[in-house]
């Protein structure tokens, strides 16, 4: 199944900005990739484009960052993609087992600890009474997922820049990226790294929901590797697309600017295309 995923946004800077962009594909879908990924920052000013220079790096945690000085006026970041995921949904093994902590990679570590979005630290007791008696290993991953997807409420309105896990929980309303906070914060209090994704989820093989947005879900360590998880939409959507991994929504900013950046614009699209590069039509409601 191909999959193309683009977006275009575009800001108003005061003055000149440093800018830092995670708007690549993650490394790890490099061998699905069909088309060469395209990134483009363009200054936009009295009808002329001027490409903005970009320099490439990998951050600390293996994703592709962009960075680039982009100068006053009128900024036009964009990006396109093709990958073949081949109807990938999300794997499961209801056998796959949990680490003792003693035994975890070095580098799996830092993902059982609170961060900025993620106080383990304060929700450890509640974790206890909530998911003490599951079974450790897939089984208890699978309950946390599942919990926070029947005990929050999803609602755009409630979205505020400052909501931490123990807000989502407090409150047990939130957006994508509060339900997957939630959850991290659950599994690690439960001794299960988890770490943060964002990524493109747009509507394949299911009708139309609305205007694109980057998406966020969130992935556990279990038996050696790390598995997709997501507690707002828990049933096997197809069409992940992963771009930045991270310890919560802190690390994965899609753009992060030090100065006033001001948006103007924000298009996301993700979507099945057959060999011809036509999208293909999604399914109606009935």
């Amino acid at each position: 199944m191909l999959v193309r995923s683009e977006f275009a946004i575009e800001f108003y800077l005061p003055q000149s900005v440093a800018m830092i962009g995670l708007l690549r594909l993650h490394s790890s879908f490099d061998p699905l990739v069909r088309e060469p990924e395209v990134l483009e920052a363009v200054h936009l000013s009295n009808g002329t484009r001027t490409p903005i220079a970009i320099q490439e790096y990998v951050d600390s945690f293996g994703n592709r960052c962009s960075r680039f000085l982009a100068p006053q006026g009128h900024l036009a970041l964009s990006g396109s993609s093709v990958v073949d995921i081949d109807f990938f949904a999300v794997e499961i093994d209801t056998q796959a087992q949990q680490h003792p902590i003693e035994d975890l990679p070095p580098e799996v570590l830092q993902f059982l600890l609170s961060s900025r979005y993620c106080q383990v630290d304060q929700m450890s007791l509640v974790a206890g009474d909530l998911f003490g008696h599951t079974t450790p290993g897939w089984t208890r991953a699978i309950a946390i997922r599942d919990w926070v997807h029947n005990h929050v409420r999803f609602d755009y309105k409630s979205a505020r820049s400052t909501k931490t896990a123990l807000d989502v929980f407090t409150e047990r309303v939130g957006v994508c990226r509060d339900f997957q906070h939630l959850a991290v914060t659950l599994s690690r209090a439960m001794n299960i790294p988890s770490r943060y994704v964002t990524g493109y989820l747009g509507d394949i093989k299911r009708p139309y929901s609305g205007a694109g947005d980057f998406s966020a879900w969130y992935e556990v360590f279990l038996d050696g590797k790390w598995w997709t998880m997501d507690a707002r939409h828990n049933d096997g959507r197809m069409g992940r697309v992963l771009m930045a991994v991270g310890r919560d929504a802190t690390d994965v900013a899609i753009t992060t600017s030090f100065g006033i950046a001001d948006l103007n614009s924000f298009q996301v699209d993700s979507y099945e295309i057959d060999a011809q590069n036509n999208r293909v039509p999604l399914p109606q409601y009935t």
